[in-house]
C-alpha cells in the first residue's frame, strides 16, 4: 500500500498551548479519512501540517514526491481578482507554466522567423519545442477539460452566467465554492477537506457526496454532518484523551469500536479486581502459617506483579438544555403577503405563511434562493418590501445568525459578550450555561478575538441558551462545531418546548429536528408535501437540468402513480427481507446471551476453589479445575465476540427498517 503522507513524531504549539506531542500516523493511497474530535485539539493544524501552510515544532511531516495535495481551509482571507471559470480551469498546476512556456517560445520563434542571419538551427530547436509544448497542453486540456469544470461548477450550484462573473462579485460563501469546484477540478493525490460543507446548501451537498462517493484519491475530511462523514470515509483519526487512534470504517463503525473497547476495559478491570480480591484473601488467610509461607509470598510477588489497566478518561462533553418558555399564541407568527426586493432581483412576491406553536420547521432551497432573508425579515433585521409579519405579544424572537462572528464584539471577554445578552439573567445563570458550552472558569476571561471558529460559535450558542425565548430562528446553527457539540445542540433543540424554524443542510440535524420542510424557490415558499428524502431524491436531477430554482420542485409532481406503486412495492419487498433477517439474529442473540451468563457461576465457583491451598496439595484437581476454567474462559470470550458481531448486525438492520418505513 502506497503511503503518500507521513508524520512522524509531530509536535506543535500554538498561542502556548500543547497541541501535539509525539504525534505520528500516514495517510495510504484510497484512503477516504474522518478527523473527528472536539473544537480546539488541532484538527485544522493538522491539515495545516500536511499541507505545509505551517512547520512542526518536532518532528516531519513528508509527502510523497510528486503527490499534489489539495487543501480546502474553513475560511480564506484572500481571493484572486479572476473570473469563475477561468479560475477553476485554470487552476491546474502546470497549466499556467506551459502557457507562460509557450507564450515566450512563439514569440522568440516569431523574432527567428523575421530575421536574416542565417540562425537556422535555433529556429528548428525552438520550432521543435513550441510543437512540444502544444502537445504538451494538448494532453493536459484532454485529462483536465473545460467540460468537466463546468460540470462541477454546476453541481455546485453555479449558473451558466455565472461563469465570466469575477470572483470579488462573490459572497464570501460562493467563493469559498468557486475554491472548492477548483480543488475538485484539480484532483490532487490527498484531499484536505475541512468543513467543505459549511458554504453549501442541500442540492450542493447531495451532488458533492456523490461526487465524493466516486472520489479515488485520498481523502482527509472534517465534517460536522454524521451522515455526510457515514458516507465518505472508511477510516476514522480521532483525537482522544489517551492520544491520537486511528479506526477502521466509517464514523458509526468508529463509536461502535470505541464503546466495545470501554467495555472490554471495563470487564479486564472487574476481572483483576476479583483476581487481585483472591490473592489478597489467600494472603490474609494463611499469612501467620508457616506452613504456607512459601505459598503467601508466591501470591504477594504475584500481587506486586499483576497488571493495571486504564480506562479511558471521558472526554469533556458539551451538555445543555433549554429551559421552559412560555407557552406563547397558539400561531406565534404569520406572514401576509411578504414582498422583498434588492434592486431588479425579486426574492419573495406576495408570501403568505402561518406557523403553529410547536412546529419545528426546516427551511431548504439552493443557496441564493433567499433562506436567509426570509429568516432575517422574521427576526426584524431587515425590512421587508412589502406585506407583513405578524407577531403576538406574547411571542419572544430570538435568532441565531448564520455569521454568528460577525455579531461577536471581539474586544469584549466571553464571560462579558454572554452577559450583555443576558438581559437581567443571573450572573450564576451565565456562567453555568458557558460551563455546559466547555468554558471553565479561565476561559470566560479569554478575548472573543483570540478564539477558534467552533469557540465563536459556541459564544453565540451561550446568548442564545441564557434567554432562548419562544419562538427561536436559526440559520446554519452546526456550521463551525466538532460532531460532539452538534449533536449535543440537536438533542437540546429536541427538547426544546417553544417554536423552531432552522436553515441547515445537516440532514441528521433536519431528520431528527423537522417536524415541517419549507422550500424557498421562484420568489415563494412551499410547505414542502414530501419528506426529506424525497427532497433529496429532487436535488439530484441536478445532474441533467439546469442548477436553478426551478428544478426543486415536489417530488410529487415529477413521479407518476406507476412509479410511486412501484417504488411503494420495493420498499416493502426490501422491508419484509430484512425482517426475515431481523429474526434469526434476535434469536441467536438471545442465545448467546444465555451462554455468556452460564459459564460465569462456574468459573466464580472454580475460582473460590483454587483460593484453598488444599486444593494446590492435590495436583491432579488442581489441574482439572484450571483447566476448566481456562475452557469456560475461552468459551465466554469467543460468545462474546460472537454476540457483538450479532448485536451491531441487529442494529444495523434495525436502522435500515426504520430508514425504509
Amino acid at each position: 500500500m502506497t503511503t503518500l503522507a507521513a508524520v512522524n513524531d509531530v509536535s506543535l504549539a500554538l498561542g502556548g498551548e500543547t497541541l501535539f506531542d509525539g504525534l505520528s500516523l500516514q495517510v495510504h493511497q484510497g484512503d477516504h479519512i474522518g478527523l473527528v474530535g472536539p473544537n480546539g485539539s488541532g484538527k485544522s493544524s493538522l491539515f495545516r501540517l500536511l499541507a505545509g501552510d505551517i512547520e512542526p515544532d518536532g518532528g516531519t511531516v513528508k509527502t510523497l514526491p510528486g503527490v499534489h495535495v489539495g487543501f480546502l481551509p474553513q475560511e480564506i482571507a484572500a481571493f484572486p481578482n479572476e473570473r469563475v471559470l477561468p479560475f477553476v480551469f485554470d487552476s491546474v498546476p502546470g497549466r499556467a507554466e506551459l502557457h507562460e512556456q509557450l507564450e515566450r517560445r512563439e514569440a522568440r520563434l516569431a523574432e527567428l522567423e523575421h530575421a536574416s542571419n542565417g540562425q537556422e538551427d535555433e529556429l528548428v530547436a525552438v520550432a521543435s519545442e513550441v510543437a512540444e509544448l502544444h502537445e504538451q497542453i494538448a494532453a493536459l486540456d484532454a485529462r483536465f477539460s473545460e467540460h468537466e469544470a463546468k460540470r462541477i461548477l454546476h453541481g455546485l450550484g453555479f449558473t451558466q452566467s455565472d461563469h465570466r462573473r469575477p470572483l470579488g462579485e462573490l459572497s464570501g460563501g460562493w467563493k469559498m465554492r468557486a475554491v472548492l469546484a477548483s480543488l475538485l477540478f484539480q484532483k490532487p493525490g490527498l484531499l484536505l477537506l475541512d468543513e467543505p460543507t459549511n458554504h453549501l446548501d442541500m442540492p450542493s451537498v447531495a451532488w458533492f457526496s456523490k461526487f465524493l462517493s466516486s472520489y479515488d484519491q485520498a481523502l482527509f475530511l472534517v465534517s460536522h454532518d454524521r451522515e455526510f462523514l457515514n458516507e465518505q470515509v472508511n477510516r476514522v483519526v480521532s483525537f482522544e484523551p489517551e492520544g491520537v487512534r486511528t479506526f477502521r470504517g466509517n464514523y458509526e463503525k468508529y463509536l461502535s469500536q470505541r464503546e466495545d473497547e470501554r467495555q472490554l476495559l471495563e470487564n479486564r478491570v472487574k476481572n483483576l479486581e476479583k483476581e487481585r480480591e483472591h490473592l489478597e484473601q489467600f494472603v490474609r488467610r494463611f499469612r501467620a502459617k508457616a506452613s504456607k509461607a512459601a505459598q503467601v509470598q508466591s501470591r504477594v510477588r504475584q500481587l506486586e506483579k499483576m497488571d493495571s489497566v486504564e480506562l479511558h478518561r471521558a472526554t469533556r462533553q458539551v451538555r445543555f438544555s433549554f429551559p421552559a418558555t412560555d407557552r406563547g399564541a397558539r400561531t406565534p407568527m404569520r406572514v401576509d403577503d411578504l414582498c422583498k426586493s434588492f434592486g431588479e432581483h425579486v426574492v419573495f412576491d406576495r408570501v403568505t405563511l402561518a406557523v403553529d406553536r410547536g412546529e419545528r420547521i426546516a427551511i431548504v432551497g439552493p443557496n441564493g434562493a433567499g433562506k436567509t432573508t426570509l429568516l432575517k425579515i422574521l427576526a426584524g433585521e431587515i425590512e421587508a418590501t412589502g406585506g407583513r409579519v405578524h407577531l403576538p405579544g406574547r411571542s419572544n424572537v430570538r435568532y441565531f445568525a448564520q455569521h454568528h462572528a460577525e455579531a461577536l464584539r471581539l474586544d469584549r471577554t466571553v464571560l462579558q459578550e454572554v452577559s450583555y445578552a443576558s438581559d437581567g439573567t443571573s450572573m450564576e445563570r451565565v456562567r453555568a450555561v458557558l460551563g455546559a458550552l466547555l468554558f471553565g472558569d479561565r476561559s470566560v476571561d479569554k478575548l472573543v478575538s483570540v478564539l477558534s471558529g467552533g469557540e465563536r460559535a459556541r459564544v453565540a450558542l451561550a446568548k442564545i441558551l441564557v434567554r432562548p425565548g419562544n419562538v427561536l430562528l436559526m440559520d446554519e446553527p452546526t456550521n463551525h462545531l466538532d460532531l460532539q457539540t452538534s449533536e449535543a445542540l440537536t438533542e437540546a433543540l429536541a427538547t426544546y418546548d417553544g417554536t423552531l424554524l432552522f436553515v441547515s443542510h445537516n440532514r441528521a440535524f433536519i431528520r431528527r429536528l423537522a417536524t415541517k420542510l419549507w422550500v424557498v424557490h421562484d420568489g415563494g415558499v412551499e410547505s414542502y408535501p414530501g419528506t426529506l428524502d424525497d427532497y433529496l431524491w429532487s436535488c439530484q436531477e441536478r445532474d441533467v437540468v439546469p442548477a436553478t430554482a426551478t428544478a426543486i420542485k415536489p417530488v410529487a409532481q415529477k413521479r407518476s402513480r406507476q412509479a410511486r406503486k412501484e417504488q411503494r412495492r420495493k420498499e416493502a419487498e426490501l422491508r419484509a427481507k430484512q425482517n426475515q433477517g431481523v429474526k434469526p439474529l434476535e434469536k441467536r442473540v438471545g442465545e448467546l446471551e444465555q451462554i455468556i451468563a452460564n459459564p460465569e457461576p462456574q468459573i466464580a465457583e472454580h475460582n473460590e476453589a483454587l483460593s484453598d491451598p488444599e486444593v494446590y496439595d492435590d495436583a491432579q484437581r488442581r489441574d482439572t479445575l484450571l483447566r476448566e476454567v481456562q475452557e469456560a474462559q475461552t468459551e465466554l470470550d469467543r460468545s462474546f465476540v460472537e454476540w457483538t458481531a450479532s448485536n451491531e448486525k441487529l442494529e444495523r438492520l434495525r436502522t435500515e427498517i426504520e430508514g425504509a418505513n
